[in-house]
């Protein structure tokens, strides 16, 4: 049992104690202090604010991975909204560089639904390219495929926010960076940074590496991959230093750069309130997303074996299709989750925007969405519900 340095920190509106008691459990059943905070809105309207783990705050900042593919795909969805962008348009005719090596007839829909086959490059990426979108585009564009583009789905782990953010750029001449901070983070005063300034360093927490027992460390080398597989070129293992997740997260130049598929930082108020606002009425501020684009963007666009994990998937487009794992969420939910077992999404038919972060890897480690999603999850839709 976890005991004190696990205490509950933070508030619940009426009707949502029962999150609050779900959170409790997961803390005090942790072997590890997960550090964690969970927030959820309703109706664009924070209904649960909770922290606990004996160095976070609400306001801790800490390393969120993929869930950063959220913000850098909500990008995508506001100027496929606005017309800027065409789902069923070559990637080729926005980023002629890109068609190279049978990757010509891509469309940017098959790239959102990870299906362009390039994962990473041929010796990999070094620290400082991860860190940087553009030098990672530069590489990938002539990079062959790992499989037929177009045929098949694998988690594009560190690059799909480099290859879509390219795209972005050769339209709109500017960054996901820029318009995500101009049209999405400022406005709403959003505690979720893709580029951490260095004013608001001193509030950063190191992400805290996964402290297996002795049979989850064998486990662990049981199933790493292959230096040639698809998967370590996926998660950059075959570079000369191999990426270390922990290492890469708490590396300012990562923060600082912060890359679309992977070197977010911010709060679980922060990623909660991105989604609220891309479903409901913030501030009198309409939804950043009509129902016909959620749509459009969350319905499952692959399901099947991922040829990156091996694991059976569903995807939408740059987002996780999440109502297939998590049934009690409607079929137009969307998000994303992070290396540490974090999950932000966005649920339109029960009103609920989720944020639950952690600077802990759990076991398994870098697998997605950790197991008490699920019931965090679960009590806070059920609340909703009887709100």
């Amino acid at each position: 049992m976890a005991g004190g340095d696990n205490q509950v920190h933070g508030t619940v509106t009426e009707g949502f104690e029962g999150v609050r008691e779900a959170f409790a459990a997961v803390l005090d059943e942790a072997r590890d202090a997960p550090e964690a905070q969970l927030v959820v809105h309703v109706d664009g309207r924070r209904v649960v604010d909770l922290w606990g783990g004996p160095g976070t705050t609400a306001d801790t900042l800490t390393g969120v991975y993929s869930l950063t593919k959220g913000a850098a795909h909500l990008v995508v969805a506001l100027l496929v909204q606005d017309g800027v962008l065409d789902l069923d348009r070559e990637v080729a005719a926005y980023w002629p560089e890109f068609g190279a090596e049978g990757k010509e007839q891509l469309t940017l829909r098959e790239l959102l639904a990870h299906r362009s086959g390039v994962v990473g490059v041929d010796g990999g990426f070094t620290t400082g390219e991860l860190a940087d979108d553009r030098l990672m585009a530069a590489r990938l564009a002539g990079q062959r495929p790992f499989w037929e583009p177009g045929t098949a789905y694998g988690y594009h782990a560190f690059v799909i926010g480099a290859l879509t953010g390219e795209v972005v750029r050769r339209v709109t001449g500017r960054s996901i960076h820029e318009i995500y901070e101009e049209r999405i983070r400022a406005p709403y005063g959003l505690d979720f940074h893709l580029g951490l300034p260095e004013a608001l360093e001193a509030r950063y927490a190191d992400v805290l590496p996964l402290l297996p027992t002795p049979q989850e460390a064998e486990q662990l080398a049981a199933n790493a991959a292959a230096p040639d597989s698809v998967r370590a070129v996926a998660f950059n293992q075959n570079a000369t230093t191999p990426t270390d997740l922990v290492a890469f997260a708490n590396t300012r130049a990562v923060r600082a750069l912060g890359p679309t598929s992977s070197g977010g930082v911010g709060t679980a108020r922060g990623v909660a309130g991105m989604y609220a606002a891309a479903i409901s009425e913030v501030d009198g501020r309409a939804p950043l997303l009509k129902p016909e684009t959620v749509t459009k963007f969350a319905r499952v666009h692959y399901r099947g074996t991922d040829l990156v994990t091996g694991i059976e998937d569903a995807f939408g487009l740059g987002f996780e299709g999440l109502s297939g794992r998590y049934p009690f969420l409607g079929p137009d939910t969307f998000g994303h989750s992070g290396a540490t077992g974090s999950l932000g999404f966005a649920d339109p038919d029960s009103g609920v925007a989720y944020a639950y972060t952690r600077r802990r890897f759990g076991f398994p480690t870098g697998v997605g969405a950790a197991l008490e999603n699920h019931r965090l999850a679960e009590a806070a839709v059920r609340a909703a519900g009887g709100r």
